[in-house]
């Protein structure tokens, strides 16, 4: 099988046809929003069964890696398409109802990687960041601030105004914009939760006394491969949502 010296051989077929598919998305073969090639021509690439190539397809499609589409083949999946570009947003209402907020960006400046997020981001401290602050607003109230922090050597010349451009224009979220501006696709991300209290700096901007009760949630969001493009930490307000998570 091609490429099987850099495939861990104790896997199973399908497995390891699923890691080659992965790295050729992590390699921009085939970027968000296009075709891969047919079941029959990866079963000859890779010198399988087209059986097993199906059942790697398969794991991608439950993954969000990859989406099939009825009589025209399988694609790379895209967080642009309509009712995916909130896959991540995981707050709900009190009665279980999702809503959308609206984004109002309150800060824009670069600075240093600490200890602690240059671990998160594996980056070296002191290397340089954007810093990104806004204000999510449902139902016309403030109700998340959003401290997030994004490598410069992946996001070369990103600005205040793009980002406000794509999210104002394209009603999109931050994650649609490192997609379709610079191809990095989140794919999955890795959550810390605990309880904090406002402080000078979140309280006015979500409406709360100083000392009231938050929820405090670290994300670190991957691309392909569990390459980390942000950080971000996130003070929400519980008062009318809580934070919703389905497992199984």
């Amino acid at each position: 099988m091609k490429k099987a010296s850099v495939t861990p051989n104790f896997l199973p077929l399908y497995e390891q046809i699923k890691l080659l598919i992965t790295r050729g998305l992590a390699d921009g073969e085939w970027h968000p929003g296009e075709a891969i090639p047919s079941e029959m021509e990866l079963a000859r690439r890779y010198q399988v069964s087209q059986g097993t190539v199906r059942k790697a397809i398969d794991e991608l499609v439950m993954d969000n890696m990859l989406v099939r589409r009825q009589g025209k083949g399988t694609f790379v999946a895209t967080l642009t398409d309509e009712g995916t570009n909130y896959r991540f947003l995981n707050l709900l209402t009190l009665d279980g109802e999702k809503e959308y907020p609206q984004s109002e960006f309150i800060g824009f400046q670069r600075g240093k990687a600490d200890t602690h997020v240059a671990k998160r981001l594996g980056v070296l401290p002191g290397s340089t960041l954007v810093i990104l602050r806004r204000v999510l607003n449902f139902s016309g109230k403030p109700v998340v601030y959003d401290d997030i922090r994004l490598p410069v050597a992946l996001l070369k010349g990103i600005t205040s105004a793009m980002i406000e451009d794509h999210v104002n224009a394209h009603k999109g979220t931050l994650y649609s914009l490192y997609e379709t501006r610079y191809r990095i696709r989140i794919v999955s991300a890795q959550e810390r939760i605990r309880a904090t209290a406002a402080d000078e700096i979140s309280a006015p901007l979500l409406n709360v006394a100083l000392g009231s009760p938050l929820l405090c949630v670290e994300r670190v969001a991957f691309t392909y491969d569990k390459q980390p493009v942000e950080w971000r930490q996130s003070y929400i307000n519980t008062e009318n949502y809580c934070y919703f998570d389905e497992l199984n």
